[in-house]
């Protein structure tokens, strides 16, 4: 599958400056999400409609909880940072080989639903571990 695999990734950001340590340790920030009541809004796979997350889990990473990159093949993802997703399972080992994201390898996120590929789960020895999931295979409900 070509469009599953970041190992194949080109980031169209602008490169970094060498990134100081201090930045490294603030790598990976939760990121505030506003409700207005109690009701948790649940983010599904698009596909099947099975429970992926919800907005409660997004996060920041390197400042952003959206990030667009693409691979060589021209197959653009535009992703969004999770802190858990456990309505996702994992396809093959992890890998470092071109991660989108410094000091981190990937693994497939695949929904345990419907089997499709919904994105990436980022690991690190150094940071908290993440989901980057394809935003538009995604979609929220409110419950």
């Amino acid at each position: 599958m070509t469009s599953a695999a970041p190992h194949t990734a080109l980031n169209l950001r602008p490169p970094r400056e060498k990134q100081s340590d201090e930045m490294l340790g603030s790598l990976v920030e939760s990121e505030a999400v506003e409700k207005e009541s109690d009701d948790e809004e649940y983010i599904l796979c698009r596909q099947c409609l099975h429970v992926i997350t919800s907005s409660a889990e997004r996060i920041a990473v390197q400042g952003l909880h959206r990030h667009t990159f693409a691979n060589p093949h021209g197959i653009v993802f535009e992703i969004g940072c999770f802190r858990s997703s456990r309505g996702c399972g994992y396809a093959g080992p992890a890998s470092n080989e071109f991660a989108w994201f410094q000091g981190f390898s990937w693994r497939v996120a695949v929904c345990v639903g419907c089997l499709i590929h919904l994105g990436w789960l980022f690991t690190s020895t150094g940071y908290e571990s993440f989901h980057g999931l394809i935003l538009d295979r995604l979609v929220t409900q409110n419950q």
